[in-house]
């Protein structure tokens, strides 16, 4: 057994994520389970907004750092979230089981997203992908939805129990890193056929002289 003389280089991507959804649906703690794993009913409500990173050893040869945006609740009404919301990859839009107009309003969250940020015209543009996170599900008597029980299961979190967060979240990491990789494959192959295109000209050269 012996050390590699030629360690493989480590790639690092560095990923802006928003956590929207109206006031008290609990982004708050949603990012503090998955950042820190700690759990509180303490959270004061967001103002604005504010920040986490999280680290991921995604490969061996990759680190991943996941910066997590707590957008406050109310901020849907106001003009900033455009400032916000910029050079975002994905989002998590985040309602309460326990009240259905917090699910009503998914739908506006959404409509706000998809007009005022899209993905990098170098990763194709388009809306950026973003999961949908029933909260709350530990206080399930109080849960009230149109939803069919098997439909929310897919989408069913719980900051306190720490339930489906942390799937949600590398489900949503899997999403970026496709479509980061596909990104980085049509950049090799457009470099690689522009040095044909520059090696071709340059022999159509030497035969002209």
């Amino acid at each position: 057994m012996y050390d590699n003389p030629y360690p493989t280089e480590i790639r690092e991507y560095l990923y802006k994520i928003l956590v929207i959804g109206d006031l008290g649906t609990g982004k708050t703690s949603i990012i503090k389970r998955y950042v820190h794993n700690i759990f509180s009913l303490n959270y004061k409500s967001t103002i604005g907004v504010d920040f986490a990173l999280k680290v991921i050893q995604w490969s061996p040869d990759t680190v991943v750092r996941l910066q997590l945006w707590d957008i406050a609740g109310q901020e849907r009404f106001g003009n900033m979230t455009r400032v916000y919301y910029k050079e975002a990859v994905a989002a998590l839009v985040v309602y309460d089981v326990t009240r259905p107009k917090t699910f009503e309003a998914v739908t506006k969250w959404k409509a706000d997203l998809d007009s005022k940020v899209s993905l990098p015209q170098a990763w194709g543009g388009g809306p950026i992908p973003v999961i949908l996170l029933a909260n709350k599900t530990d206080l399930q008597d109080e849960a009230s939805t149109s939803l069919d029980p098997a439909e929310m299961e897919k989408f069913a979190t719980s900051a306190k129990d720490n339930n489906n967060i942390e799937d949600a979240a590398r489900f949503l990491l899997t999403e970026i890193m496709a479509t980061e990789e596909e990104h980085s494959h049509r950049t090799a192959d457009d470099a690689a056929m522009i040095g044909r295109v520059q090696l071709s000209q340059s022999k159509a050269k030497e035969g002209c002289c």
